[in-house]
């Protein structure tokens, strides 16, 4: 069941990534337009969290902590991806993020959670390391440097919080509660930025129904995936869980890529491929 639910999040993960891109082509990638982005998306994502998870809603002072510090990683991330974006397509995207959300986990859990070092886990690893090597060359690696550095530790950071969480002796909510406070939090904060961004009314762009449901569709399918990645996480090893969404979402991402108008390269696929393999390694050995 768990492992189904990491599966549903690796798709719904693929499909936000595009959800974003679309919507800086759109927009554009400013400060504010990734603020908008954050409000919008995190409204939307609270409102189906609250419609699952009925008028439940518990509370405790870890709880609050660690999902405040996780709106303000997510608010960020959305800042550095927008501007990554500008420089890179969405395959060669993805890959940054989501090693960084396989990296810092599985250091993590291994050094800090005693999780087991085994050989498929440093084969997968290295696989999805390697993959990255083969599509970072040349000018992809000077352009947004920094940018990228943002998306590899925001996105890992996002996994570390999660263990801290799902892992800590200190009082705490269940998941859904946990997910709700995230989007809670998000829409906080990023509503009081957006207020410090926008002060004169020449500054404001109103919405269009396309970039508004861009934004709602992203959010919401981000915080959903994300809430089935913390349940899932209870009972499957950080060590384990996230190199399965970081090779899922990369092969999701670059078929994706295929219909848009930055088709991935031959190196692109191969590193796909190395990713996969990876994947089975973990999964038959």
């Amino acid at each position: 069941m768990y492992y189904g639910l990491i599966i549903l999040a690796v798709v719904m993960f693929g499909g936000t990534f595009a959800m974003q891109d679309w919507n800086r082509k759109l927009r554009g990638n400013s400060l504010r337009i990734s603020l908008e982005t954050s409000l919008v998306g995190s409204i939307a994502g609270l409102t189906v969290l609250l419609l699952l998870n009925g008028d439940a809603l518990d509370f405790t002072v870890f709880t609050v902590i660690i999902a405040i510090l996780s709106a303000m990683n997510s608010i960020v991330f959305t800042f550095c991806s927008f501007q990554s974006l500008s420089h890179i397509n969405l395959s060669l995207f993805s890959l940054f993020s989501m090693l960084g959300g396989m990296v810092l986990p599985f250091v993590q859990g291994i050094l800090f959670y005693r999780e087991p070092l085994t050989i498929t886990k440093i084969v997968c690893l290295g696989l999805i390391v390697l993959a990255l090597m083969l599509t970072v060359t040349g000018e992809k690696k000077r352009r947004g440097t920094l940018y990228y550095v943002g998306i590899f530790v925001l996105n890992g950071m996002s996994g570390v919080l999660s263990k801290i969480y799902t892992s800590s002796s200190y009082a705490k909510t269940n998941a859904e509660s946990f997910s709700i406070w995230i989007a809670i939090c998000t829409v906080i904060l990023s509503g009081a930025m957006l207020l410090l961004v926008v002060r004169k009314p020449a500054e404001r762009q109103t919405y269009t129904v396309k970039a508004l449901a861009l934004s709602a569709g992203n959010g919401s399918v981000n915080q959903i995936a994300n809430y089935f990645l913390v349940i899932a996480l209870a009972h499957v090893d950080a060590s384990v869980q996230y190199p399965m969404v970081t090779g899922g979402v990369m092969i999701v991402s670059t078929i994706i890529c295929f219909f848009g108008k930055q088709k991935p390269g031959a190196k692109d696929i191969l590193s796909v491929i190395l990713a996969f393999i990876g994947m089975l390694v973990l999964f038959l050995f």
